[in-house]
């Protein structure tokens, strides 16, 4: 009975999904139109391959970093994550490592950072904020003390390029963006890892009492999300030839807006995979597309701060939206028992 209970509730929740991917996409669709149609040129060959190009990085850090906010959680360490694994490897690369190395160099210091914020947030009960926004500052100081130099050099040409990032002009990124989502989707919907996370989410306090070890959990949730950020980091590069200690700043914040975008609730309990790609794509078609069209007309202003402001309003307007919904499932669950209670009085005052 129980499970016939909670089957209607499951495919609620995948058709609200659904639904809310498809909204996406049609607000999606609807600026690739205004850019193309205000600059034809946003559409060539060459400028798909490289949003294609600077997608994959983004998405896959989204990907992760939504196993995180799922808990009810943050990671500002991403980004920064991101560079000094890139640049520590590639160090590591121009000192004569094999190129071939530094794809679990690159893996597994992401992994020790999530570990490390994991254990920071889950054992030492230090605010998720904070925790990772001093492994924010600690890594970017440390990398660029380590790497020493202003730039690493990755080679162009090779198979690491045409694996991870171009491929006779095929942007290849897309097709592991999308075998790394199918992932992200078996290890959140089919797998208890997704499960308890979510749980944590919705109630931790709950879910701890219930005898789910809660900070086992959590730690995990940092590591897939440390573990993506290495993983991100490989596309980087190979996409990137040059890598500069002084970037990956802003990045994180890229990467945390696409998946609010996407639908990922900000109090948890909540996790959209597929809206997290969605949303890294619009911000980066947003981008582009704003580089066209400021070219297009020659207006004196850098496309940079116009992205940040549309970002800004769109992630703030996705955020309201959830806290609106989530008012209003709240009114349905304390109306229901009210409604459950007069019917029963009802009908015992008839009887």
């Amino acid at each position: 009975m129980k499970n016939a209970e909670n089957k209607p509730n499951i495919l609620t929740s995948i058709a609200k999904k659904g639904m809310q991917n498809m909204i996406i996409i049609a607000a999606l669709a609807v600026l690739v139109l205004i850019f193309w149609a205000l600059n034809p040129n946003f559409l060539n060959k060459f400028n798909i391959v490289s949003m294609a190009q600077s997608l994959a990085p983004y998405a896959i850090m989204g990907l992760g970093v939504t196993f995180v906010i799922a808990t009810g959680g943050i990671d500002l360490s991403i980004g920064t994550t991101c560079i000094a694994a890139a640049i520590i490897a590639g160090k590591l690369y121009m000192g004569g490592m094999p190129l071939g190395f530094t794809i679990p160099v690159m893996i597994a210091i992401g992994a020790l950072i999530g570990l490390i914020n994991g254990i920071l947030v889950a054992k030492l009960k230090i605010p998720a904020f904070i925790a990772t926004l001093g492994t924010m500052m600690f890594g970017r100081g440390l990398a660029a003390i380590i790497v020493s130099i202003p730039n690493v050099f990755y080679p162009s040409g090779t198979w690491f390029n045409k694996i991870f990032s171009n491929y006779n002009g095929v942007p290849v990124g897309l097709i592991w963006v999308v075998i790394f989502a199918l992932i992200c989707m078996y290890l959140m919907y089919k797998c208890k890892i997704g499960r308890y996370i979510l749980s944590i989410g919705s109630n931790e306090e709950a879910t701890r009492l219930s005898g789910i070890n809660t900070d086992k959990y959590k730690i995990i949730a940092y590591v897939i999300a440390g573990i993506s950020t290495g993983i991100a980091a490989v596309f980087w590069s190979a996409s990137f030839a040059t890598v500069a200690t002084a970037t990956g700043n802003g990045m994180e914040l890229d990467a945390i807006a696409g998946v609010y975008i996407g639908g990922t609730s900000a109090n948890g309990g909540t996790a959209s995979i597929a809206g997290s790609v969605i949303g890294a794509v619009m911000l980066v078609v947003i981008r582009s597309g704003l580089n066209f069209v400021l070219a297009k007309f020659n207006l004196n202003v850098n496309s940079t701060y116009v992205t940040y402001v549309l970002t800004g309003v769109i992630v703030v307007v996705a955020v309201l939206m959830d806290v609106i919904k989530n008012k209003n499932a709240g009114k349905v669950k304390i109306e229901k028992p009210k409604k459950v209670k007069k019917i029963a009085e009802e009908t015992k005052s008839v009887n």
